[in-house]
């Protein structure tokens, strides 16, 4: 599908009908409408121990009307989509506004947005039975690879999604958004003592995403995640160093510094960086960005859920925080163009500010100088269950994968840590930065405010020169 028409019979509407829907939604004197519509086809298969345990599919489908008086937001949604319905729901966000104004229909124009997931063959044309050898091929991998595995569990899901947005503005746009994902998770057992860990990817691709160096990755990184865990050892605790790895770990980026860059937390006045904008909050050598336009990365997009086509947001240049990240209505706040982060959970929900790709440009030293530079400390490379106060960027995040550093080297694995910090602490305390940036492949999800929406996040290998180290509790 990749014509206007071919997404008005997909929805079974028309343009002289949304334009109807729009004239009723502003008919209570609102300043803006906006149309989105969605069918979203998902499919899911878990494999245990080389067997077919569930799967399923669904198919969500409707469309949700939102209307803007001023800076509040009336919003319904219909999963019928008949004038009658649509009409109905129109009304109901309508009711935002009390007054009179004519709204004056506008023409059309379409928003030809870039193309960052070429997909070929798409997943609604792909049968379960061809997905599952894929499946039961990393399962074989998982047992070859270490005799003290005892269980495996893989888990793919794919989804198919059709947008169709118009707003009384006069823009008019549509994607398909394609994701997949998988995930093994491994049991091992050595002496009585059993490990569980695992490793999963995600991507806006296809059938191309069950490639072999991808199952070959998957199989062996669940593996060596799980068994390193048999070495491990509780570090001490207090105040130290720390090395975050590249990849993943940008997860605590994302996190703790990330969401007080929404615009939405900033002009409400809730985030410590709404009066930050042009000063100085790190480092010269720190740049961060959030970024829609990576070519298959999961959190890209080639529109917002606004209309408005993504782009690369520069947040942090060279310790200078530049911009939020913004939608309509921060945009409307702050006399600034919309940056592409409108993002919505479904057509059930109204957009908000939210994070695509969120990761930290190289720096000027390499991963062994930050190392070497280490006395005593810890390295972490995977994070998990943390937990962040979005206004003063307190947080706790768990290491699932780690080391101890000692004299410069990477020594025995690490479990059962917590760390402790302040966000915008972190981001001023972050004192080398390497060359070897990695966006994480991994299958993020971002909650806000009770939606979801897919991201990625990504960190060179970086040095934060003190933190707080606590135990498992």
């Amino acid at each position: 599908m990749n014509t206007l028409k071919e997404y008005f019979e997909k929805f079974g509407v028309s343009e002289i009908e949304i334009k109807k829907i729009i004239y009723y939604a502003l008919s209570k004197g609102g300043d803006y409408c906006d149309l989105y519509f969605q069918q979203k086809d998902f499919n899911y298969i878990g494999l245990e121990d080389n067997q077919v345990n569930r799967a399923y599919s669904n198919v969500d489908f409707g469309v949700g009307i939102r209307v803007l008086n001023g800076y509040q937001t009336g919003y319904s949604f219909t999963e019928e989509i008949s004038l009658e319905a649509m009409k109905n729901a129109a009304l109901t966000a309508a009711n935002i506004a009390n007054s009179k104004k004519t709204y004056k229909p506008v023409n059309f124009e379409i928003n030809k947005a870039g193309n960052y997931y070429n997909i070929k063959n798409k997943w609604e044309n792909i049968s379960i039975e061809k997905k599952i050898p894929y499946l039961q091929k990393i399962n074989n991998q998982v047992f070859i690879l270490d005799n003290r595995i005892i269980k495996s569990n893989i888990l793919f899901s794919d989804t198919s999604s059709y947008i169709l947005f118009a707003n009384s503005d006069g823009l008019i746009t549509f994607d398909y958004q394609p994701m997949s994902k998988i995930s093994v998770s491994c049991i091992a057992e050595q002496n009585g003592v059993k490990e569980q860990n695992g490793y999963g990817i995600s991507g806006r691709r296809g059938i191309d995403f069950f490639s072999e160096s991808n199952l070959s990755l998957l199989a062996t990184e669940a593996v060596q995640r799980t068994v390193k865990l048999f070495e491990s050892v509780k570090p001490d605790v207090g105040e130290m160093e720390l090395v975050m790895a590249k990849g993943g770990s940008g997860i605590l980026l994302h996190e703790a510094i990330g969401h007080g860059m929404e615009a939405d937390f900033n002009r409400k006045d809730i985030s410590i960086f709404s009066n930050k904008i042009n000063k100085k909050v790190a480092e010269d050598f720190v740049s961060i960005v959030d970024d829609g336009t990576n070519p298959y990365l999961r959190g890209s997009i080639n529109i917002d859920d606004e209309g408005n086509s993504t782009e690369k947001t520069l947040m942090v240049e060279n310790g200078i925080l530049r911009s939020y990240l913004h939608d309509k209505l921060s945009s409307q706040f702050y006399k600034t163009k919309p940056t592409g982060n409108g993002r919505r959970q479904s057509f059930r929900y109204a957009p908000m500010p939210r994070m695509r790709n969120t990761y930290m440009l190289p720096g000027p030293h390499t991963k062994n100088e930050i190392i070497e530079s280490v006395k005593k400390g810890i390295y972490a490379e995977s994070f998990s269950n943390g937990q962040v106060h979005i206004g003063g960027g307190d947080f706790t995040f768990y290491i699932k994968l780690g080391y101890m550093i000692e004299n410069g080297k990477l020594t025995k694995p690490i479990k059962d840590v917590n760390i402790i910090g302040n966000g915008p602490k972190v981001l001023k305390n972050i004192t080398m930065v390497a060359n070897d940036l990695e966006v994480s492949q991994g299958a993020w999800m971002c909650g806000k405010e009770g939606q979801s929406v897919p991201v990625s996040v990504g960190l060179p290998t970086i040095k934060v020169s003190k933190i707080t180290v606590g135990g498992k509790h």
